[in-house]
C-alpha cells in the first residue's frame, strides 16, 4: 500500500512599502494556514497572529487525522472548529483591549487527512490554487465587493483586478466572535500542488507568472522565494505571504 505526505514551504516578507508585516503563516504536516491582518496601528498584526495562534492550536487536540482515518465530515468539522476558535480569541482580545476592536484577519487554511484529502477553509481575499496536471485553478472564491460584482455580471474579471477598491472585504474573521467560512474538501493526488498566498502576491503576480514559477521550479522552498521575489520586483506594494505544498506518494 502506498501512502502521500506533503513537502512544503512557507516564506512571508513585508514587501517595498509597508512599514510593518501584518501577515502570519503556519505550516505543517497536517495544517497550512495564511491570514492576513487589517485594522491598522498594528492590530492587524494582533488580528492574523493571534488567528494562526488559535487555529494551529485547536487542530492537534481535536481529532487524529494524520493516519487518514478521518472521515470527511469530521476533517471540515475540525477544521471549522479551528477556524470558530480563532473567531473567539479576536473577540476575547477586543474585549479586554476596546482598541483593538476594528481589526481583522483574512484567513485561508488547508486541513490534511494524511493519505489523500484536504479540507478548506476560507474567509477574506487571500487565495488558494491547485496545479494540477499542468493546470492551475484558483480554489477559493474572494470575499470582496469587486468578485460579488463580477459574480452578478456588472464587471468583468479584468476590470475588478484594477479596481481601486479591489480590496474591499465583505467577509473577514473579526472581533465579533462570529466566523462563518467557506469549507470545501479537496480530493488530493501525487503530483498535485497547492499555493496558499495574500493579496500581497496577487495583486501583483498574474496567474500567468503564478503558473509559470509553480511549473518550472521544482524545489516548493525555492518556489516560495521566487514569488516573494517577484511579487517585491513588481512593487511590493503589500506584504507579501505564500505557502508551497506538493502531495508525494511515498512506500
Amino acid at each position: 500500500m502506498t501512502h502521500n505526505r506533503i513537502r512544503y514551504a512557507a516564506g512571508s516578507d513585508i514587501g517595498r512599502s509597508r512599514t510593518k508585516n501584518e501577515d502570519s503563516v503556519y505550516a505543517s504536516e497536517q495544517l497550512l494556514a495564511i491570514a492576513d491582518g487589517m485594522g491598522g496601528h498594528g492590530h492587524g498584526e494582533v488580528a492574523s497572529a493571534a488567528a494562526i495562534e488559535a487555529l494551529s492550536g485547536a487542530i492537534p487536540d481535536a481529532v487524529p487525522v494524520a493516519d487518514g482515518d478521518a472521515s470527511a465530515e469530521e476533517l471540515a468539522a475540525i477544521l471549522e472548529g479551528g477556524i470558530r476558535e480563532a473567531a473567539r480569541r479576536l473577540s476575547e482580545l477586543a474585549e479586554n483591549d476596546p482598541t483593538l476592536e476594528r481589526m481583522g484577519t483574512t484567513v485561508t487554511a488547508m486541513l490534511w487527512d494524511g493519505q489523500s484529502r484536504f479540507a478548506v477553509a476560507h474567509m477574506g481575499d487571500s487565495r488558494a490554487y491547485m496545479l494540477r496536471d499542468g493546470g492551475l485553478y484558483q480554489i477559493t472564491r474572494d470575499h470582496t465587493l469587486v468578485q460579488s460584482l463580477v459574480d452578478d455580471g456588472h464587471m468583468s474579471p479584468d476590470q475588478a483586478a484594477k479596481h481601486p477598491n479591489r480590496s474591499l472585504l465583505l467577509r473577514a474573521l473579526e472581533t465579533s466572535g462570529l466566523a462563518e467560512p467557506d469549507l470545501s474538501l479537496r480530493d488530493a493526488q501525487p503530483g498535485d500542488r497547492y499555493l496558499l498566498c495574500s493579496d500581497g502576491l496577487t495583486a501583483v503576480l498574474e496567474p500567468e507568472t503564478l503558473h509559470h514559477v509553480l511549473t518550472t521550479v521544482d524545489d516548493p522552498e525555492e518556489a516560495v522565494r521566487r514569488l516573494i521575489e517577484l511579487a517585491n520586483e513588481g512593487g511590493g506594494p503589500d506584504n507579501i505571504t505564500c505557502i508551497v505544498a506538493d502531495i508525494e506518494s511515498m512506500p
